[in-house]
């Protein structure tokens, strides 16, 4: 059976459990998967099956002195193997000096990244996310003389692009979460063969029923909202806590919970304080998946207030609970949320459409339980984790088992 290396930014992640899960379907499935990881997560708390994974992974990171220097004399030595990757970094395209700067030392990394692989068997690579790692895995890939793949999922395709003209020509094959993100794709790189992209779902867990625990009202008549997410400037929790200004200005009784963690907390622990919003809005922190389900029993409605998303877990999870959801109109999010079936989308940067769309969910009540029951369906038939695992693996197994076989050649590294 095939021995594949995974590669991420960073890895492990709580808040990328599909990295994990795929891993796990692909060892069930008899493959030998070596997780790999640009970056450790400092600071992260890795509990039970995070900290094993975390105990196995291949960190790029420190980096070994003699091995970037054999990796930089590797480059000049076998300049003509990586021209294509030099010319496209240095003379093709628009990028800014200090990106193309940047792309230089990727190629050196990612002839070390293929120093750390040699000898452990890797026939194939698979990148989740565009960015900076797929580049270090498809300069490997070529050195080892082996097949790679992506996943790419949202900001990593809409926001941060760099060079993925080069890395979709060059990928066996890539996955994507949404057919939004396809369109996309194909119409941005219309020279990349349509076959080679491919839609694959992430899902989540759906259960046979629903087992919330006892809702907690904080307060008759209070709306109760929750978003989950990293606090990332790309999620937007300040357009969030404006619009819990805006409706506490309206006259609207409520509580915002935000669970994550992140970059942007003293920020936004700032904007709270500006606008007085010390009792309307909670910043959470990190709460663990398994610790979550008390805060869904109490939202009202789950929101999310991103500028750019794949298809996000929190709102599969929201809707397979039975919760009612708002979301921005943007990228793959339609394809789940459907407005007015599933849930409800609110045009992106709107203030005013947002506030309109919390106030008539207030005060429908349970006149949205057909919708929040059509949402848990809409999940159980399309964004069902096991089930798109399967077709995940059986598609990944099959594309790597091709490619391995047409690349059965001597490494670069060893000539």
């Amino acid at each position: 059976m095939s021995t594949v290396a995974y590669l991420t930014n960073q890895f492990p992640s709580p808040v990328e459990p599909y990295v994990v899960d795929e891993i796990r379907e692909l060892r069930c499935r008899g493959v030998r998967v070596l997780p790999c990881s640009a970056w450790r997560a400092e600071g992260a708390v890795l509990d039970g099956e995070l900290a094993i994974f975390a105990a196995e992974t291949l960190y790029l990171q420190p980096l070994r002195l003699t091995r970037l220097l054999r990796a930089a004399w590797f480059c000049l030595r076998k300049f003509t193997l990586l021209a294509s990757f030099f010319e496209r970094a240095l003379v093709q395209g628009n990028e800014s000096p200090k990106r193309r700067a940047r792309a230089l030392l990727h190629t050196c990394l990612g002839v070390y990244y293929a120093m750390l692989l040699e000898g452990r068997g890797v026939e194939h690579i698979h990148v989740h996310h565009g960015y900076f790692a797929s580049w270090i895995a498809m300069v490997a890939a070529r050195v080892l003389g082996i097949g790679f793949s992506m996943t790419l999922h949202g900001s990593d395709l809409l926001l941060h692009s760099a060079y993925l003209d080069i890395k979709l020509k060059n990928c066996a094959f890539c996955l994507t979460v949404s057919e939004y993100n396809r369109r996309h794709i194909l119409k941005r790189y219309p020279e990349i063969e349509p076959g080679k992209i491919r839609v694959q779902h992430i899902g989540v867990e759906t259960g046979g029923h629903v087992c919330l625990p006892a809702r907690v009202q904080p307060e008759k008549s209070c709306l109760v909202m929750l978003a989950v997410g990293r606090l990332h400037s790309v999620k937007d929790h300040a357009f969030l806590v404006r619009a819990c200004r805006r409706l506490r200005d309206r006259g609207m009784n409520l509580l915002c919970l935000i669970a994550g963690e992140g970059p942007e907390r003293a920020s936004l622990d700032r904007l709270i304080s500006e606008l007085g919003l010390e009792k309307e809005v909670r910043l959470l922190g990190h709460v663990p998946r398994q610790q979550l389900d008390p805060y869904y029993a109490m939202a009202d409605v789950v929101v999310l207030t991103s500028r750019s998303e794949g298809i996000p877990l929190v709102l599969m999870e929201a809707m397979a609970l039975v919760k009612t959801v708002l979301a921005p109109a943007i990228t793959g999010i339609p394809e789940l949320v459907m407005h007015g079936k599933t849930g409800f989308l609110y045009s992106i940067n709107s203030m005013d459409d947002f506030v309109a769309r919390v106030e008539m969910i207030h005060g429908s009540g349970p006149g949205l339980q057909p919708i929040r029951q059509a949402a848990r369906q809409h999940v159980l038939e399309h964004f069902n984790r096991e089930r798109n695992l399967s077709q995940f693996c059986d598609f990944f197994v099959a594309q790597v088992t091709a490619t391995s076989e047409s690349n059965v050649h001597e490494s670069p590294l060893l000539q």
